[in-house]
């Protein structure tokens, strides 16, 4: 079932990172997926709710693959949307939101550089993620109620993951959650 769910998300026709799934360590209600090392256009935002900070986050690299980077150039629209999720450690600290588009393939090796300040290129280097999939419209109520999903799951096999932070994927599709494993 995951793998039919895994289809349609990325049936859209977009480009998106490769990966391989761990079927060693398959469960019911999520995958254990091994991301290669890419680069990603990113930016940062604090001091607003998630959904207002993947709204404002997207506007920033909306502009960047429209032509709003040093070479002018517009680049392909990618899935998936990424928003890293990372809670300040107590009641008054700020969460730190970085929403974030895959490069495009072609432009792996060279992408272009940014025009404005607060967005900013990333190399993500290879990662093991614990990823959930899930239906229907979503928003921040609903990535917490699937994000404690996922960590019952984890919790109930014995798998040993970072707290925090989390990644949250749009695909366009299918939204899906997401922790990274420790080795």
């Amino acid at each position: 079932m995951l793998k039919t769910i895994g289809q349609a998300i990325f049936s859209t026709g977009l480009q998106n990172p490769k990966f391989a799934t761990n079927e060693e360590k398959k469960a019911t209600d999520y995958e254990v997926r091994t991301y290669e090392t890419t680069n990603w256009i990113s930016t940062t935002l604090t001091g607003m709710s998630q959904d207002a900070a993947q709204s404002a986050g997207f506007r920033r690299l909306f502009a960047y693959i429209q032509g709003n980077n040093h070479k002018k150039e517009k680049v392909e629209m990618t899935a998936p949307v990424t928003l890293l999720v990372d809670p300040g450690a107590g009641p008054a600290c700020e969460t730190t939101f970085t929403v974030s588009f895959y490069i495009p393939d072609k432009l792996q090796a060279d992408p272009p550089q940014p025009s404005e300040p607060e967005v900013f290129l990333e190399n993500r280097k290879e990662f093991t993620a614990f990823v959930r999939t899930y239906g229907g419209f979503s928003n921040e109520q609903k990535s917490r109620e699937e994000l404690l999903k996922l960590l019952e799951s984890l919790q109930r096999d014995g798998m040993h993951y970072k707290d925090t932070p989390y990644y949250w994927w749009s695909g366009f599709s299918l939204p899906y959650l997401g922790h990274v494993s420790e080795h």
